[in-house]
């Protein structure tokens, strides 16, 4: 198996620590979204993935698996050891609304093709482009954190006591938020499921200073 991505991909982050809170075996490709104008583009990776996205999976059936999301449920239906999603229909809809708020309402906002769009095309200054990506986050965050901080069934981690699809989501856009300083004062239900995380040699090994392709913080 094999997962083509980028050290600081949102997406890939998420995929990375879904294989391993399963415990897989994968290999990695790096995929540099800024070198020779993006290796996203080549006529080679464009093949695997039409849009150019990272993460992109090389299944063991030979297959290749776009969309964080679907490649976490493939891995849920093929590897169902270690679940990341709970059992009963209700609690499942919650785990995957919390993900999806993540990953279809914040990520896509501060995704790097929008930022260098809005730098690009319509002439954004750095300080205007961060101040729309802290603007989404912070919103983003914010509604995450009254979902998980009004419902009993918020526990050391997302839902309950065992980390899942939630988490999954959730910690790489907290790391996305501390590399850009946006204040998560208010937001002491996410701190608390970060630190929980981060004890987890799952997150540590999935986080992206400590991946293959990883570069200082100014490159």
């Amino acid at each position: 198996m094999k997962l083509y991505t980028y050290f600081r991909s949102s997406a890939s982050y998420r995929v990375r620590i879904a294989l391993n809170l399963k415990g897989i075996q994968y290999d990695t490709e790096s995929v540099h979204l800024l070198k020779s104008g993006g290796q996203q583009n080549s006529v080679s990776y464009r093949a695997l993935s039409p849009l150019g996205l990272v993460p992109c999976l090389e299944t063991d059936a030979g297959g290749h698996l776009t969309q964080s999301l679907a490649i976490i449920e493939y891995l849920e239906e093929v590897y169902p050891d270690a679940p990341l999603l709970p059992v009963s229909p209700g609690d499942r809809a919650r785990v995957r609304g919390i993900a999806q708020t993540i990953s279809c309402d914040i990520h896509p906002l501060n995704n790097l093709r929008v930022l260098n769009f809005l730098t690009g095309k319509f002439g954004l200054s750095v300080e205007d482009k961060e101040g729309w990506y802290s603007h989404w986050l912070t919103e983003g965050l914010l509604a995450i954190e009254r979902m998980l901080i009004d419902d009993p069934r918020t526990g050391r981690f997302c839902h309950g006591n065992t980390p899942g699809l939630a988490d999954c989501c959730l910690i790489p856009q907290v790391f996305n938020a501390r590399r850009f300083n946006c204040s998560l004062e208010r937001m002491p239900t996410i701190q608390r499921i970060c630190l929980a995380c981060e004890e987890l040699i799952s997150f540590h090994a999935a986080s992206p200073v400590n991946q293959p392709d990883a570069e200082p913080e100014n490159n």
